[in-house]
């Protein structure tokens, strides 16, 4: 059962009662990413989530920790594709206070010059390890090659943009896209609604710009690019990519059963035949990313330069076969258990009911109840999975690859002439 309420300002309140635990946890969601960014504005979303930790108009940075520290909580943010979160994790007692912060860091942050500089480093240097972490670079890559729009764009942005941006520049995206039509409030665990919108009307009363309107999402191409980086490394990191499903669709229930059969799990095809049978990768799996009206299903391995296109080869033969030998019945049986059993897992944490509630109504206008989503993942037949798993293995793949033979390795996908980046 939910709690929800909009207030005068605009701002939506949700909640989710659990009586079984002692904790709340309370997320300010803004529906801002990297997908509604400008070229121009590309990083801004994940520089403003930095920034608000830096310093509010009555806390310090040491006094925002501190106070968080003193009660035992948690404080923590994110910025994903289409939405920024900013969450407090606490015990009942303490709701005033992650409450309180919370609205601090999201409406009266002060964006100080020094901070600005040093916070510039540090994303510069987050900027780097991706650089560096070839299989967090290989995914950056995939996305530039399956989307001709802002989802193709990294959620950290380029560094010559980065080392660019003053305060007016995040002065002005802030003021634009926190507002309270924009923005969710959600809480989850053991509360009193009654005082938790009380809180609300409190906090959350004065916001930057009262007048804003909600950041609409980008519409988004897909593109079937394959681009490669020769990296000295240890390892050929291999992505193959294809059109996906969007949020807004059932259709992400059988695609969940699917990923869960052919890459998702350990006892997946691809695992068992590339891990298990081969011994020619430690890590290969499958995973689906579903946006608003878009998405993508990506394969991934990593493996030994001389390895690397026999394993290529590999996966391209379990995709053909997934087609050719439909899902068994034991296949069909344990990824939808699989799929079942970490949801119902899910709902043991506030932390993930919040998440749950705050994004489906800041992204969807509505909340799923678990019995509502329980008799989604319950309706799949292995009908709809192949449906789904056609549909997606049908199109041309994009791909991308790091490592020192990958131009050699990525010319065995066919499709556009691979580039070098």
């Amino acid at each position: 059962m939910f709690d929800q309420i909009i207030l005068p300002n605009g701002l939506r309140v949700v909640g989710e009662k659990l009586t079984h635990v002692r904790s709340c946890t309370v997320g300010v969601w803004v529906k801002v990413g990297s997908r509604n960014e400008s070229l121009a504005e590309n990083g801004l979303s994940h520089f403003i989530e930095h920034m608000v930790f830096k310093g509010t108009a009555s806390r310090s940075a040491r006094g925002i920790a501190e106070e968080m520290d003193m009660v035992g909580g948690q404080l923590n943010a994110f910025t994903g594709k289409e939405c920024t979160c900013y969450y407090a994790k606490v015990i009942d007692e303490d709701l005033r206070l992650a409450v309180d912060i919370l609205a601090d860091l999201a409406l009266r942050p002060t964006f100080d010059e020094k901070e600005l500089n040093k916070e510039r480093g540090v994303i510069l240097e987050e900027i780097a390890m991706v650089e560096d972490t070839p299989e967090d670079l290989v995914h950056e890559m995939l996305a530039a090659a399956q989307f001709d729009g802002s989802l193709s764009r990294p959620i950290l942005g380029p560094g010559s943009s980065i080392r660019s941006y003053t305060r007016d520049d995040l002065l002005a995206y802030w003021r634009k896209h926190y507002v309270a039509r924009n923005m969710v409030l959600s809480i989850a665990g053991n509360y009193d609604w009654d005082a938790f919108v009380a809180l609300a009307k409190q906090y959350f009363d004065v916001f930057p710009n009262p007048d804003g309107e909600e950041a609409p999402a980008q519409e988004q191409g897909y593109i079937h690019e394959r681009v490669f980086k020769k990296k000295d490394t240890e390892q050929l990191h291999l992505c193959l990519g294809f059109p996906g499903i969007g949020a807004d669709t059932d259709d992400i229930y059988p695609l969940a059963v699917f990923n869960n059969a052919i890459g998702g799990g350990m006892s997946s095809r691809l695992f068992q035949r590339i891990r298990e049978e081969l011994g020619m990768a430690y890590s290969v799996y499958t995973y689906s990313s579903s946006y608003q009206n878009a998405g993508v299903f990506n394969v991934y391995a990593g493996t030994t330069p001389a390895n690397g296109e026999t394993v290529l080869r590999e996966i391209q033969e379990q995709l053909r076969l997934f087609l050719k030998n439909p899902i068994s019945e034991k296949e069909f049986a344990s990824a939808k258990a699989q799929l079942r059993g970490g949801f119902v897992l899910g709902l043991e944490s506030s932390s993930g009911r919040m998440q749950s509630i705050g994004r489906g109504m800041l992204l969807h206008g509505r909340m799923r109840t678990p019995e509502e989503a329980l008799a989604k993942i319950d309706a799949v037949t292995p009908e709809r999975v192949m449906e789904v798993a056609r549909r997606i293995l049908s199109a041309e793949p994009s791909a991308a690859f790091v490592g020192s033979n990958a131009e050699e390795c990525i010319k065995l996908v066919e499709g556009t002439p691979a580039k070098g980046i």
